[in-house]
């Protein structure tokens, strides 16, 4: 029997418990690499700002590196995230040139308290941040060619509802009134086919082709679709005036809800396709006669 150790290893071995890396810390090092070397993580120091009181030293920057970090985690709960991050908290939150990390019921106190002028802020930097990237590749433009050959550029006006069921709470003389958390982001609202109590809907606007996220809005019950739509005629006007493309080429698709009548006004100057919710869009004069007729 030949042996083929080599005498010069040596491996030794202890009983200490030493805590392994969360799988998800590699991908948060590579995105906050990125947003530092464009310059996105300065721009939100910033661009971005939001002032209260109880929040210490803290900055808009921690609380978004945190969330960052959740999404990408995967992690049922933001408990059991900070739970995983504990242990590697220093080297976490120094990714994002900071040094020490918000705790939970911190970030709960910045996120009820927050106002809609930091997120439009926020919004708008990460919308002028793909607008300056030029689409260098081919495939990263994508089109869609009809039957004469000609170009068009689709987007995609989503608007998304997720239901929330809500257990049973007593009622009784000798307890105050309810109260459930949902409340402040939920309320009743179309559910579909999906089981709960209430529901919240968020739109998202993005280039069919790229993938590109141009926008996100998210409100309780079933939105204010009409002000999202008109906010998201305004991203993709950006968009096409950014990258030079004719809003004549400019194709938009629309989910089922935004299939009335009295929506189709808001549309002006763009061409659309949509699921019809009620049979008054058949009315509007945008919609030929000829169509009618086969329908």
């Amino acid at each position: 029997m030949t042996s083929i150790a080599n005498g010069s290893v040596s491996i030794q071995t202890s009983s200490e418990s030493v805590l392994s890396t969360p799988a998800w810390f590699g991908e948060v090092v590579l995105m906050a690499a990125h947003l530092r070397k464009h310059g996105v993580l300065n721009k939100i120091s910033e661009q971005v700002r939001f002032a209260r009181r109880r929040f210490g030293h803290y900055d808009v920057i921690d609380f978004l590196a945190v969330l960052f970090g959740y999404a990408i985690s995967g992690e049922r709960t933001l408990e059991a995230f900070y739970e995983r991050l504990r242990p590697f908290a220093v080297p976490f939150m120094a990714l994002f040139d900071r040094d020490q990390l918000p705790a939970r019921s911190t970030l709960s106190r910045f996120l009820a308290a927050l106002s809609e002028a930091p997120v439009e802020a926020f919004r708008t930097l990460f919308l002028d941040d793909l607008l300056a990237r030029p689409l260098t590749k081919e495939r990263q433009r994508g089109e869609l060619l009809d039957r004469v050959g000609g170009q068009w550029e689709v987007f995609d006006i989503d608007g998304t509802r997720e239901a929330a069921r809500q257990r049973a709470l007593p009622q009784t003389e000798d307890l105050p009134p309810a109260s459930r958390r949902l409340d402040e982001i939920c309320a009743p609202g179309y559910r579909g086919r999906k089981r709960g109590q209430v529901v919240r809907t968020r739109t998202v606007i993005s280039q069919a082709h790229s993938f590109q996220w141009l926008g996100s809005f998210g409100n309780k019950g079933n939105g204010f679709y009409r002000e999202e739509l008109r906010r998201s005629k305004a991203a993709i006007g950006r968009y096409l005036a950014g990258h030079q493309f004719p809003r004549e080429r400019c194709l938009l698709r629309l989910d089922g809800q935004y299939g009335m009548g009295t929506v189709l006004a808001d549309l002006a100057g763009f061409a659309f396709v949509t699921r019809g919710k009620e049979y008054t869009a058949l009315d509007h004069p945008s919609v030929p006669r000829d169509a009618q007729r086969d329908i």
